[in-house]
């Protein structure tokens, strides 16, 4: 019975097989329900999709390491409670994210922050690379705000940044510096926040800082991309002055080798960039959109949080954009030039097979008037050895006996023989020019 609802649904009706996993995708918590006073790191980790299964394998590891039992499984996101804190792990398409919660009362934020209850030679195992490293820590409404001698020192007397977030429910800090530890730094102040708004701030927090700096991945490659560029268009320009000045054939082939290879190093730089400015337009687009539901609010004397970050944010996917029209246009330059190029060469060709066929032409006319030549000398050569064969035999009648005049019967012989002689020769020739005829076309 059950086998039968799984196939066909409560209604009697087919149930697409993915339709469960689509709805609880639809509907997973991407946040923690977490409490406040709470501590947390955050690490966002760039490791290719190859070490997925390295990583699983570690997740299980540090849970049997504090006594969860755990199976090896094909998940790519798990949020587990390890005793005096908690992990959240997500597989995405790039990048790993870790996450470690640690509730409880502090005093002073960062000292001793929620990584601390991880083993050491544990995070060393993680494959990939650090983009992004976070403390949080989030105090208890019931604490005095923080002024602002101590939220420098907390900051290490670094410029201090903040904004009231949530429509007003709380305020954040930052100074937006990376500390010695290789951690960023926030500080929340919970004004007046509910226990589901705390885990959609903190993930909206760690979002933010997250595609912020996967927007601006391909700001280095951008930048050895520059002076390349550059050089194609210098080279490009170079290569259209040459070709308007009339060249020969090999030159303009040349010149199209050249176009060629021009063309081939920009499509390896479009390949090799597309995909990444593709994919920091989706992360930008998703930090715009992170950015407005966190809903600031400034601050009396402080730059907002994200005011001065969306700008740099911006500038830098303007330079990108910039940077892809720019090869784009060079590649459509590149593949003008070439056409244009390609129709002279191809001109050119076409005006020496003219010439090759014409003077072929002329070459056939004058064989075909040697062989006539030759036709007509052979039927002389062979009408006279006719001739010569005829009169050996008249005079071989004659010593027989037979009354001949050998010389009259000779000159009556001529225009035969040479009748007979050119119109076999002409039979010939048509036989062979037939025979060819066939053949060729056969090979047709």
């Amino acid at each position: 019975m059950t086998d039968n609802l799984l196939k066909y649904g409560p209604l009697g009706l087919p149930e697409y097989s993915e339709r469960r996993l689509l709805h609880t995708e639809l509907n997973a918590d991407v946040y923690e329900l977490v409490n406040i006073p709470l501590q947390l790191s955050h690490l966002v980790l760039l490791s290719d999709r190859q070490w997925v299964n390295r990583e699983r394998e570690l997740i299980v590891q540090i849970c049997e390491h504090f006594g969860i039992r755990m199976l090896n499984g094909a998940f790519d996101q798990l949020s587990v409670e390890l005793g005096g804190f908690q992990l959240r792990w997500e597989r995405h398409t790039e990048y790993s994210t870790y996450t470690f919660y640690s509730e409880g009362p502090f005093e002073v934020p960062f000292a001793q922050p929620a990584i601390a209850h991880v083993p050491p030679e544990w995070l060393e195992k993680l494959p990939g690379e650090v983009l992004v490293a976070t403390h949080i820590a989030l105090e208890d409404r019931r604490r005095p705000s923080r002024s602002m001698s101590e939220l420098s020192s907390l900051f290490s007397s670094n410029t201090v940044i903040g904004s009231k977030v949530s429509a007003g429910s709380a305020s954040v800090w930052s100074d937006n510096q990376i500390h010695p530890d290789g951690f960023t730094r926030f500080l929340i102040h919970d004004d007046n926040l509910r226990s589901r708004q705390v885990g959609r701030l903190v993930q909206r927090l760690l979002e933010i800082e997250t595609y912020r700096m996967l927007a601006i991945l391909p700001m280095t490659m951008t930048r050895e991309i520059i002076p390349q560029l550059e050089r194609y268009g210098d080279q490009l320009t170079e290569l259209i002055s040459t070709n308007i000045a009339p060249n020969s054939i090999e030159d303009e082939q040349l010149l199209l080798v050249k176009l060629t290879a021009l063309a081939t190093e920009i499509e390896r730089i479009s390949a090799q960039s597309s995909h990444r400015f593709s994919a920091s337009q989706t992360y930008h687009t998703i930090m715009q959109q992170r950015i407005t539901e966190l809903r600031e609010e400034r601050i009396e004397g402080l730059q907002m949080l994200y005011e001065f970050r969306k700008q740099r944010v911006t500038s830098a996917m303007s330079t990108f954009d910039l940077v892809w029209s720019k090869l784009e246009t060079l590649s459509l330059r590149v593949e003008r030039a070439t056409s244009m190029l390609r129709t002279r060469v191809d001109i050119s060709m076409e005006s020496q097979i003219r010439d090759l066929l014409r003077s072929m032409d002329t070459r056939a006319y004058l064989q075909l008037r040697l062989q006539e030549t030759v036709e007509g000398l052979s039927v002389v050569v062979l009408s006279y050895y006719l001739l010569g064969i005829t009169g050996y035999g008249l005079k071989a009648a004659k010593a027989a006996g037979l009354n001949i005049d050998i010389e009259l019967m000779t000159g009556i012989a001529i225009p035969v023989i040479v009748t007979i002689v050119f119109f076999a020769i002409r039979r010939f020739r048509r036989i062979v020019s037939k025979s060819a005829f066939g053949e060729n076309k056969g090979g047709e």
